[in-house]
Formats: structure tokens, sequence, C-alpha cells
């Protein structure tokens, strides 16, 4: 009788897991549409393999943009255009630096039991800020080192040179910040 007993646990237990297996292999619709567009994609990139660069000018743009901004006493000719389109511009030591760009990390990741949690941290100031303000720039003028900040946004764009412009636009250009074009040409 045990064994009869056993036999039929056995057989129950056989059972049910077959019918969780089988249930588990019914495929969703949502499963069913992964794996059709999973197929579609093997077969383009059977079909349609991605190239391969000899060059890439994209890595030398990046490498122009370190070598023309990793120099110490680089000037930045900032046009601003606003909405009536009338250009105006001022010159800065170095890039503008968006207001959202910290020193430190603005947050922390703890985990715990209870799970994980991102808590903000305090800027250089001692104050937190909402990452809001990456629309808002600011630097220094290049002859006077007096601190300048602009926001773009609505109507207004600026344009970042690394040399003055000439193109008709930019020529007429009114001065908006303590240095001209001229007081920079004098000093170098």
């Amino acid at each position: 009788m045990k064994k009869f007993v056993r036999m039929a646990q056995a057989t129950v237990l056989a059972l049910v897991v077959g019918v969780a297996l089988t249930s588990c292999t019914d495929d969703s619709s949502q499963d069913k549409e992964n794996a059709a567009k999973q197929e579609n994609y093997d077969r383009l990139v059977a079909q349609q393999p991605a190239g391969r660069m000899e060059y890439s000018p994209t890595r030398e743009a990046i490498n122009q943009w370190v070598s023309t901004w990793g120099k110490r006493g680089k000037l930045s000719y900032v046009y601003i255009q606003n909405a009536k389109g009338e250009y105006g511009y001022f010159i800065m030591k170095g890039l503008p630096v968006p207001r959202c760009k910290m020193l430190t990390p603005t947050e922390r990741v703890e985990s715990s039991s209870n799970g994980i949690a991102v808590l903000a941290q305090p800027g250089m100031d001692g104050t937190y800020t909402s990452g809001s303000t990456c629309n808002a720039y600011y630097g220094f003028d290049a002859t006077t080192n007096a601190y300048m900040e602009f926001t773009v946004g609505t109507n207004q764009s600026f344009f970042l040179f690394d040399k003055p412009m000439s193109m008709p636009e930019y020529a007429d250009a009114k001065q908006l910040g303590p240095s001209s074009v001229k007081d920079v040409e004098k000093r170098q």
C-alpha cells in the first residue's frame, strides 16, 4: 500500500509539474510580438550587417574640440541672437559653463533592506539644486574678469566660437559685455 501511495504521489507531482511547465510555455501576445520583432531584427542584420568604418570623423571632431578648448587662456566669443534676429556678443575666458554642472555628485544612492533610495546632495555652496538651470550659463569676462551669466531659451539662441566672426550678422553684433573684440586684440 505504501508503495502505491508513493507512486500516486509521484504521479500527481509529475502532473502538477507538467501542467505548470505547460502553462509557462504558453506565450502571451506580447511574447509572440517580441519574438516576431527579434526574428525580423535578426533577419535584417543578417541581410544588412552594420558597416565598419576605416576612419571616424566623430572621434576626430571630439579630439579637435579637446585640442581647441583644452588650452589655458582660450577665449570664447559668444554671440546671442534675440527674437528679432538681432545679434549681440560678449567674450569670455574659457567656455560658458551651464549652471547645472557641478564639481561634486548631486545625488547619493543608498540601499537598505527596504530598497534603494536616491538622495539629493548639497552643492559646494551648501544648497540643493533641482538641476533645472541647464539653460543658464556663466563665465568670466575676457579682460575684466567680471562674472557674467546668460540664459537661452524662448526666442533666444547663442552661438559659440573660438574666434571673432566677420560674417555680416556677427560683424554688426552689439557689444554686451565689458570686453570688445578690439580690447581682446590689444592684449594678444
